[in-house]
C-alpha cells in the first residue's frame, strides 16, 4: 500500500510572521487506493523555542468529487526539526477517502491559514486506483 503524505511544519520568527500578505498557490499530486483513508497533511506551528504556536485554520475550498476530505486533531513527534531535538506539538491531520468504486483523478483544494494572516492555497490532484484484492481467487 502506498501512502503519501504531505508534512507542512511552520516555524514562527519575528522575519517571517508577517512577510506574506497575499496567499501562495501550492500544488500537491497523491497517490490513494480507491476506499482507503490516505493522510495528505500534517499542519502545525514550531516556533523557535521549540514549542507549540497556534494552529493554522484549515477551509474546503473546493470538495473533491469522488471522495471526502476531514481533518482531525493529533499530536506530532518529531525529532530533528531546525534546532529542536525532540518535539511533541499538537498538530491537525487532513486526511482524503475516495468512494470505494472510484478509479481515476479526483481533486480537490484547501486554504490554510498560518498565524499572522498569511494564506496557502493546496490545491490536490489525485490519482485514485481500483482496490485490489489479497489475491486472485482460482
Amino acid at each position: 500500500m502506498m501512502r503519501s503524505w504531505f508534512v507542512a511544519i511552520v516555524l514562527f520568527g519575528a522575519s517571517i510572521a508577517g512577510a506574506y500578505a497575499q496567499a501562495s498557490v501550492v500544488e500537491r499530486a497523491i497517490k490513494a487506493p480507491a476506499g482507503q483513508i490516505v493522510r495528505i497533511g500534517v499542519f502545525t506551528t514550531i516556533r523557535p523555542d521549540c514549542t507549540s504556536g497556534p494552529l493554522p485554520a484549515i477551509r474546503l475550498v473546493a470538495p473533491a468529487a469522488h471522495g471526502s476530505v476531514s481533518v482531525r486533531r493529533a499530536t506530532l513527534k518529531a525529532t530533528n526539526v531546525q534546532q529542536c531535538l525532540a518535539i511533541e506539538v499538537p498538530a491537525l491531520i487532513a486526511l482524503y477517502r475516495a468512494a470505494p468504486n472510484f478509479s481515476g483523478t479526483d481533486q480537490f483544494q484547501l486554504e490554510i491559514t498560518f498565524a499572522g494572516g498569511r494564506k496557502e492555497l493546496q490545491h490536490f490532484q489525485i490519482a485514485v486506483t481500483s482496490a485490489t484484492a489479497g489475491g486472485q481467487g482460482i
